[in-house]
């Protein structure tokens, strides 16, 4: 059974690098590049999935 979802992702240039933000979730990482600052972001919600109870899910993307 498939449980993906699709999120929004933003990724700007910022001073000497990149950010990249999850606007549902409220997370946000950056990087030197856009791949990295992808890359950063995705470590970041695996993260964010694995830890978070599922209360605090919920509450972020409603």
């Amino acid at each position: 059974m498939d449980n993906s979802q699709r999120f929004t992702v933003i990724i700007e240039r910022e001073k000497d690098g990149y950010v990249s933000l999850c606007p549902e979730l409220d997370i946000a990482s950056q990087g030197n590049n856009i791949e990295e600052a992808r890359q950063n972001l995705i470590e970041a919600l695996e993260l964010f999935f694995e830890t978070a109870e599922a209360s605090e899910i919920q509450n972020r993307l409603q």
